[in-house]
């Protein structure tokens, strides 16, 4: 089995297990943080949600410091901050803060989603106003961050972190425009022609295309353990969209047990079939391919109701990359 060439990065929801307090999330975030760093992994990014039972991370600034003040040289950053729901100006100076206590290791993921339910949205007082709006608000971050803003973000800066834009499908035609790096998820067989397309117009305008391949990854000693090992998730995701509510992590045996209607059937095997799970040489042929569709990293987002499991995991797919 060949190793894969190229950097392996994390990201962590800080999702919330059931049974457990809120707390426990984020300080298993930190954890798994520290661990990663130990197993060689790139970057450890943390997300940005609100106002969901599942999810205990609702500001990205405030968890990513905390990441960085307990790790030594794993980069952190954002996975990502929602840029509709915040001032440009705050966001420059959360992440211009960062980079001056963590020189270096420090990456600022932008994205457009709006909250999970209009009462989230109402709180957050979002409104979408639409994409060019948003690539006006990147510009804005941008040029506060590099001190060339209509007034000064502090603290100033010698070299900004890097931006990178979250995307999908649509995402895409904004990351071209931007000309900024970009990390995609979803069905990524389905980007192969719009991933190219990206490269040949920023490679085009002078610009340096970069992609980062976010994927939920499950390592386990047969095929089927790792499958049982995403059920959790997989369940959690198929549920939010009966209920409207993305609910903690239960244990597997739990989930597997289940009764499931129709809808929720589909909904974990849909989850299930964008996921790459196995054993180690079936998920390392299975990045391998994602890899030759021009990807320049890979980006987990594994998560399960053990942790115990989920650091096995992590330590197992590190174990695939030279890089790590």
């Amino acid at each position: 089995m060949a190793a894969l060439d190229l950097p392996l990065s994390l990201l962590d929801r800080s999702r919330t297990r059931a049974g457990e307090p809120d707390a426990r999330a984020l300080a298993s975030t930190i954890e798994r943080a520290r661990h990663a760093e130990e197993l060689g992994y790139h970057r450890f990014w943390v997300a940005e949600h609100h106002g969901v039972p599942g999810i205990a991370s609702g500001s990205p600034a405030v968890l990513a410091a905390a990441v960085a003040a307990r790790t030594s040289r794993i980069r952190v950053g954002s996975g990502g901050v929602m840029l509709p729901n915040h001032a440009p100006l705050v966001v420059a100076e959360q992440f211009a803060v960062l980079e001056s206590l963590h020189p270096g290791r420090v990456d600022l993921g932008l994205g457009r989603s709006l909250g999970f339910s209009a009462p989230v949205r109402q709180a957050l007082r979002a409104t979408d106003a639409g994409p060019d709006r948003f690539l006006a608000d990147v510009e804005t971050v941008r040029a506060f961050l590099a001190g060339r803003g209509p007034i000064t973000a502090m603290p100033r800066l010698a070299e900004p972190p890097p931006l990178f834009l979250l995307a999908g499908r649509r995402g895409l035609a904004l990351a071209t425009r931007a000309g900024l790096p970009v990390a995609v998820g979803g069905a990524l067989p389905d980007l192969v022609e719009p991933l190219a397309a990206y490269r040949r117009a920023v490679l085009g305008a002078g610009g340096q295309p970069y992609v980062i391949a976010s994927v939920t990854v499950m390592i386990a000693e047969t095929e089927e353990r790792a499958r049982d090992l995403l059920l959790p998730e997989a369940w959690a995701m198929a549920a939010s969209r009966a209920t409207g509510a993305f609910p903690p992590l239960e244990d597997v045996d739990a989930v597997r047990d289940r009764p499931r209607t129709p809808k929720q059937r589909a909904g974990v095997e849909r989850f299930l079939a964008q996921a790459v799970y196995g054993t180690a040489d079936q998920v390392a042929q299975r990045l391998g391919r994602l890899v030759r569709q021009g990807v320049d990293e890979i980006m987990a987002t594994t998560s399960t109701y053990d942790r115990s499991e989920q650091a096995r995991a992590d330590a197992a797919l590190a174990e695939l990359f030279t890089t790590a």
